[in-house]
């Protein structure tokens, strides 16, 4: 698993600007099974993704296409983890594998 730590570096005019089109991006993926938990940061100066079932080099390339990356809109910071712990009544994704 994923954790993807978006940093906005444009003015949240700009964000906003491409907030449409970054919402059908995500979907895209919730759709797929690669993302299955985003949302803004609280104050709003990024997001957070939460992503599974892909490898390293796919996720690099997914993140290459979100409207934020393509217009210099945000830094992402992509940690892996391995999810080992899910509070009672959570499903845990099955994990990739490589």
């Amino acid at each position: 698993m994923y954790l993807i730590n978006l940093r906005y570096t444009g003015a949240l005019a700009e964000i906003d600007d491409a907030l449409e089109e970054h919402r059908a991006f995500l979907e895209r993926h919730f759709a797929a099974g690669v993302f299955v938990m985003a949302g803004p940061k609280v104050p709003r100066d990024g997001g957070v993704i939460i992503a599974t079932g892909v490898d390293r080099e796919r996720l690099d390339a997914i993140i290459a296409e979100d409207p934020f990356a393509r217009q210099q809109l945000a830094h992402y910071e992509i940690t892996e983890f391995k999810a080992t712990r899910l509070a009672p009544g959570l499903n845990l994704p099955e994990p990739s594998t490589p």
